[in-house]
């Protein structure tokens, strides 16, 4: 398969309509799936029928939208509180030009705009909101805080990361995985890096798309235990590979897809100079590379740093960075959607 990205002009979805008779019978069962009016505090929440219909939606919006040139102003009349405690490009840019586009007004709100926690509590500001908005976005330290405002507020609720997951990054990377190769089940993700939010989202995520996954962290630097046990019920549930080590040489092993984060995450500044030493030798390079499988290639959900990848790996034709950054766009239309309406995608369902 050539590494050039297979989503330039409409090839893509010429492979979103070649579907086995297994993927037409998943299209009927994936049309009934009801999404509306749930909230996304973590793809845990989601079987693998509610996953894949996201990703549908999304690859769907993306087709007629992008490709197609329609207007759909699906959320016409309806508006978003965006939250942010942290501050952001890909989240906020995705989540504020998306909403727009589909007809519906953004609002954000960082901590200087908003008495979250502060001179407000928690559960008045969920139940304000409710009254004012028709969905919530929250980009938060802690997972507690969207816990609380899930639990009072009468909209949907949507994780735009906590420290402990980041399920709208996980929706945009396996749409990127989708449209490069065609399918996801069967693909060998590993991840090596930090035990950090993003791969608690892919641990609660990969199984459930037929996905396995190696991970390999430093140690001390491991996932939550509590997720690491999950993450092994749903590989046994959906007959998948899971695997931590950590070799990044041994992840490395066999991979279709080669994955990385920020070693030092915001609120980690002052444990940087450590944290850099106890990450040595995890740099993926196109050594790391040499071990995987031939049609390897390499995600980050950025922003980038030197020592996590070189630039030969992270500028080269097998890096889709550039594509996964743009599909946090679709991904997130494509949740907003399916939380606030009872759209019905218009493509072929993917074949997963």
């Amino acid at each position: 398969m050539s590494f050039k990205l297979l989503f330039v002009n409409n090839t893509i979805f010429k492979c979103f309509k070649t579907l086995s008779s297994r993927g037409i019978s998943g299209a009927a069962s994936l049309g009934s799936v009801p999404l509306k009016g749930r909230s996304c505090l973590t793809l845990k929440d989601f079987s693998a029928d509610e996953i894949k219909r996201l990703l549908w939606v999304s690859g769907d919006l993306k087709h007629r939208i992008k490709h197609e040139k329609q207007y759909l102003p699906l959320l016409q009349g309806k508006s978003i509180a965006m939250i942010f405690e942290k501050r952001s490009t890909r989240t906020r840019m995705s989540t504020e030009t998306g909403f727009a586009l589909l007809g519906g007004h953004p609002c954000f709100l960082t901590s200087q705009d908003i008495h979250l926690g502060v001179n407000e509590s928690s559960t008045d500001t969920a139940r304000v909101l409710s009254g004012l908005c028709d969905i919530v976005l929250a980009r938060v330290y802690s997972h507690s805080t969207l816990e609380e405002l899930e639990k009072e507020a009468s909209v949907p609720i949507i994780n735009g990361l906590s420290d402990l997951y980041h399920p709208i990054q996980i929706l945009a990377d396996f749409l990127t995985l989708q449209e490069h190769y065609g399918s996801l089940s069967g693909l060998t993700v590993s991840w090596i890096g930090d035990g950090n939010n993003v791969l608690h989202s892919f641990m609660m995520t990969a199984a459930k798309l037929g996905v396995n996954l190696k991970i390999a962290t430093p140690k001390g630097y491991e996932p939550e235990r509590s997720v690491i046990e999950e993450a092994q019920r749903l590989s046994k549930e959906h007959g998948t590979q899971l695997v931590l080590t950590s070799d990044p040489m041994e992840a490395a092993r066999g991979s279709n897809v080669l994955v990385t984060d920020t070693w030092v995450s915001m609120g980690q500044e002052e444990e940087k100079k450590k944290r850099l030493k106890d990450f040595k030798g995890y740099q993926i390079t196109m050594q790391t590379g040499s071990v995987a499988e031939a049609n390897w290639t390499f995600l980050h959900c950025l922003p980038r740093k030197m020592e996590e990848v070189d630039d030969q790996v992270f500028y080269s034709s097998r890096s889709l960075v550039f594509s996964e950054a743009e599909n946090r766009k679709w991904t997130i239309m494509g949740l907003m959607v399916s939380l606030l309406t009872d759209y019905a995608p218009q493509i072929p369902s993917l074949k997963f």
